[in-house]
């Protein structure tokens, strides 16, 4: 087992659980034109990062790691921030192409870790968390225009 490569897959799952939050709020709170179609993506984001957070952290127990599991070690590490009070569809948008961008960096972080263990499962699965969140990044980029 490799100890950093835990200590980041750790770091991955407080992002995630902080990103799972967000979006969720996101989906309660989005208000405007654009309502329906924006809640309706945010539910199934939040619904990806909690099927994201479940296999991370049994990933973590499948190596030899304890996965975090305390509410206030996410909140005290996360390189995510929790967004409150906002419901405009724009900033929520901007908001979730930040997360994910975070998201990216923390899982070619562990990919490269992973690499350096010599553990291709781990490396596959951060493989394809980036694939779908950049395509998700693109798509939400296209939304606004840019």
């Amino acid at each position: 087992m490799s100890t950093k490569l835990v200590a980041e897959l750790n770091q991955l799952l407080s992002d995630f659980h902080l990103y799972y939050q967000n979006t969720r709020g996101a989906h309660w709170n989005i208000k405007g034109p654009r309502f329906f179609e924006l809640h309706a993506k945010f539910e199934e984001l939040y619904t990806e990062a909690l099927t994201n957070i479940d296999e991370i952290a049994e990933r973590i127990l499948t190596i030899g790691g304890r996965p975090h599991h305390a509410l206030e070690t996410y909140l005290e590490t996360s390189n995510i921030k929790s967004v409150r009070d906002q419901s405009n569809d724009e900033a929520l948008v901007k908001m979730v192409i930040e997360n994910l961008s975070t998201l990216v960096d923390q899982e070619n972080k562990v990919k490269a870790l992973a690499v350096e263990a010599e553990d291709n499962e781990t490396e596959d699965m951060m493989i394809g968390l980036v694939n779908v969140q950049e395509k998700t990044q693109w798509m939400f980029n296209s939304w606004l225009g840019k």
